[in-house]
């Protein structure tokens, strides 16, 4: 599906009605089926022993396939999760952001499914990996 939101329009949606983290996450670009973004890892993304926490992983798994999504069906602000899992396979370095790079898998009427891998920026390991599926509210 044809992208109907390009990455600013992303930044401006995010930054409109989702102002608490606007400055934790970056759409980094557009692919032809998903998205890569990027979060900001700074201290308070961080837990004991000097790793970013699972809830800020799940974070960035869930804003990517979220804004995937809406590139390609336009600012539908109420499509809500209606599930994720993540699989968390090595310590992310405290030191550097990290990168999820998302990919649909289905984008139907009601449900949208996808799933991200995530790695610590400059490695090729992931340290990641999450589905998600989202519902979208229909048309009015």
């Amino acid at each position: 599906m044809q992208a109907v939101m390009n990455e600013a329009d992303l930044a401006v949606f995010l930054e409109r009605e989702f102002p608490q983290v606007t400055g934790d996450f970056a759409v980094e670009r557009l692919t032809d089926d998903g998205i890569v973004m990027r979060l900001k890892v700074g201290d308070r993304h961080l837990r004991p022993g000097g790793t970013v926490s699972g809830p800020n992983i799940f974070a960035l798994a869930d804003v990517a396939v979220y804004l995937a999504i809406l590139a390609r069906i336009g600012p539908v602000a109420l499509a809500v999760t209606t599930n994720g899992s993540v699989d968390f396979l090595r310590k992310p370095e405290a030191g550097r952001d990290l990168i999820g790079t998302a990919r649909l898998l289905k984008l139907g009427r009601v449900l949208a499914v996808g799933d991200v891998l995530i790695r610590s920026e400059g490695m090729d390991e992931p340290v990641a990996r999450a589905n998600m599926t989202y519902s979208i509210p229909p048309k009015r």
